[in-house]
């Protein structure tokens, strides 16, 4: 029965996703909404990869979040005007990043990794808002756009239409997070979840702890780095915020929010924090504010998050 429900849910959420822009707009929504919770999504899901499977916090995701963003602009303008080329360049360079910086952080735990992520982040992002000849410092990387794609067979304008890019986008989240899911159900995966409930056991037992944390961090960063790839040619546009400790909190806010010990739950998380910013922000300055007490609430009463919550009411 688990199973049936399972697959059930997983046939739901997505024929949700594909078919997203043609519903959207009946609850007051649009398409680049949609978008941005696809994106969203993935980077929560990236981080979550970290967090909820291994057990090891990160406030710095941004940073690689912001690296594929910086990498995907900086191709488009300063190199090659490709789609493509530009979401592999950023995803590298995120990754590249996180390899070196994580095989420097490995060996800490819980605070000290947490915090030591935030340095490292804001290294970057004071890199981005200084260096104003290259980025564009406070007022952010312009002057490029997204290209078509050109698939030989057919051209894809991504650029003036929102619901070419929203599949593009969909595309590129289904493929990242197929690996994660195989990833997950491989003895990879399950070597981390060991780790996450005991890590002087799984130690005991002769796993390589460290090994596989940065292994872990690494494919999370990688992931994180696509998503913000893929943010940047979402908006044409990206600024240090991209980069900033603050974004790396609404990663983890997503997460705990939807659920951060189950697969689909940062995008649950991603899809409420986005609407909720969106719908919000118009109507009042301070909508972090009503986040902020729905997150409290949400933690407090129903720690396994909203969809531990949808899972408990269809278990009854």
């Amino acid at each position: 029965m688990n199973g049936i429900n399972k697959q059930t849910a997983n046939a739901l959420i997505w024929l949700m996703l594909l078919t997203m822009p043609y519903w959207m707009g009946a609850i007051g929504g649009y398409t680049e909404l949609g978008s941005r919770v696809i994106v969203l999504g993935l980077a929560a899901m990236a981080l979550n990869f970290l967090l909820g499977f291994t057990g090891v916090l990160s406030f710095g995701h941004a940073a690689y979040f912001g690296l594929g963003a910086y990498g995907t602009a900086m191709t488009i303008k300063y190199l090659v005007p490709s789609t493509p080329l530009a979401i592999l360049v950023g995803v590298i360079v995120g990754t590249i990043a996180a390899a070196i910086i994580g095989a420097l952080i490995v060996k800490r735990r819980g605070t000290y990794f947490a915090m030591v992520t935030i340095a490292f982040g804001q290294v970057f992002y004071f890199v981005a808002f200084r260096w104003n000849e290259v980025t564009g410092g406070d007022d952010g990387l312009t002057g490029w756009t997204r290209q078509a794609l050109h698939l030989g067979f057919a051209n894809i304008d991504i650029l003036g239409n929102d619901k070419a890019f929203y599949y593009l986008a969909l595309a590129v989240f289904a493929v990242a997070v197929g690996i994660m899911a195989l990833l997950l159900r491989s003895p990879f995966g399950r070597t981390l979840i060991a780790i996450r409930e005991n890590e002087q056991r799984a130690r005991f037992l002769g796993i390589a702890v460290e090994q596989h944390i940065w292994l872990a961090f690494v494919i999370s960063c990688l992931f994180a780095s696509l998503a913000g790839a893929l943010y940047a040619l979402l908006n044409n546009f990206t600024d240090p915020r991209a980069l900033r400790w603050d974004l790396s909190g609404n990663f983890v806010i997503m997460a705990v929010l939807g659920g951060m010990r189950s697969f689909w739950g940062p995008l649950v998380g991603a899809a409420i924090f986005v609407v909720l910013q969106d719908y919000v922000s118009s109507h009042t300055e301070n909508w972090m504010s009503f986040i902020g007490m729905f997150f409290v609430l949400v933690v407090l009463f129903f720690p396994r998050g909203v969809l531990g919550i949808i899972k408990r009411k269809v278990a009854q």
